[in-house]
């Protein structure tokens, strides 16, 4: 069975398997261990004797708390990359067998923290270097001294790149023969198809 929170995969059995842990706990204990969770994903740390007395009357060991927070961190995260309305998550826990008590604290935290993981998943996603300027040229070389006669444009460009983390620009110098600069110009015209077609 394929799931949305999943990104339309199947659930991972692992993940299957503390879906019975978890029902061991009240909902009221879910919500707060939820909480707890949110605050590792979102980097503010979890504080592991909250999580311990949470789990307490459950009778839980080490390896069940442990497990139980991976589990939910999976199904937070993986519901927030996945944009997964709090409704489509609510049904597709209880699919697995987690109560519906329990189902609901779950989505409560997800939804009033929705925004805070979402930020935090958007800033820690893969980000490259942004291109602030581009200056570009054609030079004909018509004779060196090794060679007497070239007769061939080259395109000379330089790129200037902000770096991530910092305010610094740096220049990229490159120079290109015309059939390279021929397939660049081709390859990113392609690519501003593609993203005109996302947008």
């Amino acid at each position: 069975m394929r799931f949305k929170f999943c990104g339309d995969l199947d659930c991972p059995d692992w993940v299957l398997a503390e879906i019975n842990t978890l029902s061991k706990i009240t909902s009221v204990k879910m919500k707060l261990l939820c909480n707890q969770v949110v605050s590792d994903i979102i980097g503010k740390g979890i504080d592991y004797e909250k999580v311990s007395k949470l789990t307490a009357d459950a009778k839980y060991a080490v390896g069940d708390i442990k497990a139980s927070i991976a589990a939910l961190d999976f199904i937070l995260s993986s519901a927030t990359k996945h944009r997964v309305a709090e409704e489509t998550l609510s049904d597709e826990l209880q699919q697995l067998g987690l109560p519906k008590e329990h189902t609901s604290s779950l989505c409560k935290v997800f939804s009033d923290k929705f925004p805070e993981l979402l930020d935090h998943m958007k800033m820690k996603s893969l980000r490259l270097s942004r291109l602030e300027d581009v200056h570009w040229r054609v030079d004909y070389i018509i004779g060196s001294s090794v060679i007497r006669e070239v007769n061939e444009p080259s395109v000379q460009i330089c790129l200037k790149v902000k770096e991530l983390d910092s305010d610094e620009t740096r220049a990229e110098p490159f120079t290109l023969s015309p059939d390279k600069f021929r397939v660049l110009l081709h390859d990113l015209k392609e690519a501003y198809k593609m993203m005109e077609g996302l947008g």
